[in-house]
């Protein structure tokens, strides 16, 4: 089984510009390259990224395997072409009934709509799940960039909190973004 029939969503989703597929142990040089020449662009912003090393990378894709088959968090390669240049996931941790969006791009690969398509593809998805009613997003209040993105797919901001941990750039506290089905 590979998608919805089994409650969970699809390993691979095609959604241009972008191709969604699970992650898999394999990906670990590219996740790791990725990564590593991103590093200044997502230290800021992302805690994981203060001491990201290739044995990070691996915990990473291990995590992924293993909350896909628990069925806590749904971890994707966002792929352009044959390049792997980001990551995005939908992870059950905001309790019955929601899904959280998380994402980051590559450098190289910012500014190009390939996170918003992303999105939009992951929101289609997760609205296609059994008893998911709501979608959230949530970053760090000076996080600009990864605001436009729920901005631009019409989520409503909800609510602001701690974020914990707190990104190194930013305030602690998290802007958060719903969408409802």
């Amino acid at each position: 089984m590979t998608g919805q029939e089994n409650n969970r969503p699809n390993e691979l989703i095609e959604h241009a510009p972008v191709t969604l597929r699970r992650f898999r142990a394999e990906d670990v040089d590219a996740l790791f390259g990725a990564v590593t020449e991103s590093l200044g662009h997502l230290r800021p912003w992302m805690p994981w990224a203060a001491d990201y090393s290739r044995a990070s990378a691996e915990e990473y894709l291990a995590g992924s395997i293993k909350g896909w088959d628990e069925g806590t968090e749904y971890n994707y390669a966002i792929l352009t072409g044959d390049a792997l240049v980001g990551s995005i996931g939908l992870m059950t941790r905001c309790g019955p009934g929601g899904l959280e969006i998380g994402y980051w791009v590559h450098r190289a690969y910012t500014g190009r709509g390939l996170a918003t398509a992303a999105t939009a593809a992951l929101v289609e998805e997760a609205f296609g799940l059994p008893g998911v009613d709501w979608v959230e997003i949530v970053h760090d209040e000076l996080n600009v960039a990864s605001g436009q993105i729920p901005r631009k797919l019409g989520f409503t901001e909800v609510e602001r909190r701690p974020l914990d941990p707190p990104p190194p750039a930013g305030t602690g506290i998290g802007v958060v973004w719903r969408l409802t089905r």
